[in-house]
């Protein structure tokens, strides 16, 4: 703890602190981790808390930002896993090699995903190199019933001004930039 707040400070611990409580206290999809540095390698964990009025949940598909790179889903146990990828309207290096496509979409299929109970959809990459908000599209299929977590903020708006909102990420600058190869 006392690390923690040496290197945070006690205002950003308070922050940090109240956002994890604000969010895992919605019922919407959220990030368990919702800041990153820009060009760090990113662990995002989507929190499924609910189903669809009741309806047990069969599918989540994660629509992943441009600009996040390299994105790889972890694999659930008894749930069908698959990846789309697209052509890159800008290209990057990874390890020496240029990468034209990449993944766009992410599926998680034929599970199931009681109502009651919680669980969490990772997957790993490495965030833009450019600061500001990145949303993540999510859309939650249920055996009776769909939700799309979709809505993203217009200006002057916040996440909380919409019914279904998309999961946020706000990537920061990193003052120590992290960037280098950390995974």
């Amino acid at each position: 703890m006392k690390f923690l707040l040496s290197h945070l400070g006690i205002t950003k611990y308070v922050l940090a602190t109240f956002s994890l409580f604000i969010s895992m206290a919605q019922a919407h999809v959220v990030l368990e981790t919702p800041v990153v540095f820009t060009g760090a390698y990113y662990k995002a964990v989507f929190k499924i808390s609910h189903g669809c009025d009741g309806s047990p949940t069969q599918q989540v598909i994660i629509n992943v930002p441009e600009g996040f790179k390299g994105a790889k889903p972890m694999v659930k146990t008894a749930w069908d896993i698959s990846v789309l990828k697209d052509k890159l309207q800008k290209p990057y290096t990874s390890h020496g090699k240029k990468i034209i496509e990449d993944v766009t979409k992410i599926e998680w299929k034929n599970g199931n995903l009681p109502s009651e109970f919680y669980d969490e959809f990772v997957i790993v990459g490495q965030a833009p190199m450019e600061s500001g908000p990145l949303y993540w599209k999510v859309t939650q299929i249920c055996a009776s019933g769909k939700l799309e977590w979709n809505e993203i903020p217009a200006e002057g708006k916040t996440l909380k001004d919409y019914k279904n909102p998309a999961a946020a990420l706000k990537v920061v600058v990193d003052p120590e930039d992290h960037s280098q190869h950390q995974h």
